[in-house]
């Protein structure tokens, strides 16, 4: 790969995984705001800001997680690298650079989404307004995401983008489920017999999955078949394990079609994420909560790794 198609290479992985974080964070302040107004109100927006490792850098702007003040950080805040304007001012700086690779539609909606988001005021996103606006953020990147999927040419690009967009939702689905161990790590061990099944209905709609779990579950929701199901079953395309068979077939893809393969520590990493996904690993996550929060502590941490060795092999860092 040339230093110059390593660079696009790698504003096609970031443009997918920041219009991807930016649904994924849409969906769960929605879902947060509905959760939150029906329980203990503001003080339970403060896991939002937990689940993203921002406690220090949102308590030098703000005294307490209000939802005002989650909602601004996560929303508006363009000195927060990690808010909804930021990620998709990022999403479409990259595609800036990649206006000679990506659809004219692709270009075209991207932009649409970046001046809604631009246009919006802090009147736009109180607590009333935010299931709306909300909505409309999630429609707009799942509409870049559709327009992608039927424009882009595929070759190694291709490639990228689809390894960008499962790594993300790997990357997410694996954050909620350590904010949902956080929450239940002071109560009983067993996953059913400390968990409010509440919680765990909420964190099936943060990742748009209540109505796959019912076709899979129709009877109840056991917070044990939860669990199972958002990191094992990869009938739902944002389960970790089926995230990570997508990156894999990527991986699989560039390598044997156009030639480019991973390198022998990627596969190393390739080959842990697929042994840690093995069908028995099922049950020890199922019973223990101890078990599913060392899981995806792993998952994390070998996603990060996937990501540093991306950047060795494909993108031209450190040359």
């Amino acid at each position: 790969m040339t230093k110059l198609l390593a660079r696009f290479a790698e504003d096609i992985y970031w443009m997918a995984r920041y219009v991807e974080r930016a649904e994924n964070l849409a969906r769960i302040l929605d879902v947060n705001e509905t959760f939150a107004r029906s329980s203990q109100g503001e003080q339970e927006w403060l896991p939002v800001v937990q689940l993203y490792a921002d406690d220090a850098r949102f308590l030098d702007k703000h005294k307490r997680a209000t939802a005002a003040a989650v909602v601004d950080f996560y929303v508006l805040d363009r000195e927060n690298p990690a808010s909804i304007v930021s990620v998709i001012h990022a999403a479409r700086e990259n595609a800036r650079a990649l206006r000679h690779l990506i659809s004219t539609e692709m270009w075209q909606q991207l932009n649409v989404l970046h001046r809604d988001l631009n246009d919006l005021r802090k009147r736009d996103v109180t607590l009333p307004k935010l299931s709306g606006i909300c909505n409309r953020i999630k429609e707009r990147c799942q509409t870049n995401i559709g327009v992608t999927e039927g424009t882009l040419y595929r070759d190694e690009a291709w490639c990228f983008y689809q390894i960008g967009k499962y790594v993300e939702r790997a990357d997410q689905t694996s954050r909620l489920l350590d904010m949902r161990y956080h929450r239940m790590k002071n109560r009983e061990a067993g996953l059913a017999g400390g968990a409010d099944v509440s919680e765990w209905n909420a964190l099936l709609r943060s990742v748009a999955g209540y109505q796959a779990f019912r076709r899979a579950h129709p009877l109840n929701i056991s917070v044990e078949h939860v669990a199972a199901f958002l990191v094992f079953d990869d009938n739902f395309p944002r389960s970790i394990a089926g995230s990570l068979q997508n990156v894999q077939d990527m991986f699989a893809e560039l390598e044997d079609e156009h030639g480019l393969p991973p390198g022998r520590r990627a596969k190393s990493i390739l080959k842990r994420l697929h042994t840690m996904l093995h069908p028995g690993t099922t049950a020890k996550v199922r019973r223990d909560i101890k078990v599913l929060h060392q899981f995806v502590d792993r998952v994390q941490l070998s996603l990060i790794d996937l990501g540093d060795e991306m950047g060795q092999t494909y993108f031209a860092h450190g040359t």
